[in-house]
C-alpha cells in the first residue's frame, strides 16, 4: 500500500466555542468541519502528531492521522458524514453519547457527524485526552514483579517478542475474538502494520455481526453463524487476503487458487490500495454463506 506520511507537531488553532456547526451556505461543510475537528484535536493535546496516509487517487491528499504513543483517531469524509474514529474508543468512557458508529468492531469507535448537526466540543477533547491517556497507559511499562524460580523461555518469549515465521509472517496462537487478532496486527513487521491496522479499520466498518479470530497464525474474518468469509496472512514483500468464496464477487479478486472457491488479493508496498473496490468486495463476501472449516 502506498503511502505519504508528512509528521508535524503543529500549534493549536481554536475552535469556535459551542462545538463543530454547519457552515455558511455554499461552503464545503465536510471540510470546514474536518478543520474544526482538527482543531479541537490540537487543543486537547499540543504533542499530538498529525500524518497523512493512505493516499489514494480518489484521495490524494490521504487520511489525516493523529498520534500520541499510538494512533489516536483518524478523520475521514464521506459524501454524507465527517467520521472520527477512535483506535482505542472500545476501552474510553464516553458519558456524553459521542460515538455513534464503529460498533461492530471490538476496539475502535467512531463519531459521524452529518450537515448541520453540532458536537459538544468541551465534551470531544476529553475523549481525545482519554484517548492519549489510554495510549500511554499501554506504552507504559508494567513494574516487574519479584524474582522467583521459573523456566527458563525462549530469548523471543523471554524479551516479549511474537515470533515471525518464514515469510515475516507473525506467530500468534488460536484463539477467537478481537483480541488475538490485534497482536496479529501489532506484530506485523515495517509498512505492514500499517496495511494491518487499516484493513482491520475497513472491515469493521464495512460488515455488521462481525467475528475475529486468529486460525493457523492468520487473521480470519466472518459473520455469526455464517462462516468466515477473509483471511490475512503476511509474507515477504505483500500481505495476502484470500477471499474464500471469491469466486462469487464481482468483478474477480485477481489472484486465482488452487481451491476453485477461493481468490486472491495481494498488497504491495509501492501499490496504492483500491479501498472503494476492497470494501465492495468486502460487502458482497460478507453478504453470502462463507467458509466452514
Amino acid at each position: 500500500m502506498a503511502k505519504k506520511a508528512t509528521k508535524k507537531r503543529a500549534a493549536a488553532r481554536p475552535a469556535k466555542a459551542g462545538g463543530v456547526k454547519k457552515p455558511g451556505a455554499g461552503s464545503d461543510w465536510r471540510a470546514q468541519a474536518l478543520a474544526a475537528l482538527r482543531g479541537l484535536i490540537l487543543e486537547a493535546d499540543p504533542e499530538i502528531v498529525e500524518e497523512r496516509k493512505w493516499v489514494k487517487p480518489t484521495n490524494p491528499a490521504g487520511v489525516p492521522v493523529w498520534s500520541h504513543a499510538g494512533t489516536v483517531c483518524t478523520g475521514e469524509t464521506y459524501k454524507e458524514v465527517v467520521k472520527l474514529t477512535f483506535f482505542r474508543g472500545a476501552a474510553l468512557d464516553d458519558p456524553h453519547g459521542l460515538f455513534n458508529a464503529g460498533f461492530n468492531g471490538g476496539t475502535r469507535r467512531a463519531i459521524d457527524l452529518h450537515e448541520g448537526e453540532k458536537l459538544n466540543a468541551r465534551a470531544f477533547k476529553a475523549l481525545v485526552k482519554s484517548a492519549v491517556a489510554e495510549n500511554l497507559k499501554s506504552a507504559t511499562p508494567k513494574p516487574k514483579a519479584a524474582s522467583k524460580p521459573m523456566k527458563r523461555k525462549s530469548p523471543a518469549k523471554a524479551a516479549g517478542k511474537v515470533k515471525v515465521l518464514s515469510g515475516g509472517n507473525p506467530q500468534i496462537a488460536k484463539g477467537d475474538g478481537d483480541a488475538p487478532v490485534q497482536a496479529y496486527i501489532a506484530a506485523m513487521p515495517g509498512w505492514k502494520r500499517e496495511v494491518g491496522e487499516r484493513l482491520d479499520e475497513l472491515i469493521e466498518r464495512t460488515v455488521p455481526k462481525l467475528q475475529k479470530a486468529v486460525k493457523w497464525n492468520s487473521p480470519f474474518y466472518g459473520v455469526e453463524g455464517q462462516g468466515w468469509f477473509l483471511g490475512i496472512h503476511c509474507f515477504t514483500k505483500y500481505v495476502k487476503l484470500a477471499f474464500f468464496r471469491g469466486v462469487d464477487l464481482r468483478p474477480l479478486p485477481p489472484g486465482p487458487s488452487r481451491d476453485k472457491n477461493t481468490r486472491y488479493l495481494d498488497i504491495w508496498e509501492d501499490k496504492a490500495l483500491d479501498e472503494a473496490q476492497l470494501t465492495s468486495w468486502l460487502k458482497q463476501a460478507s453478504a453470502i454463506p462463507g467458509w466452514m472449516p
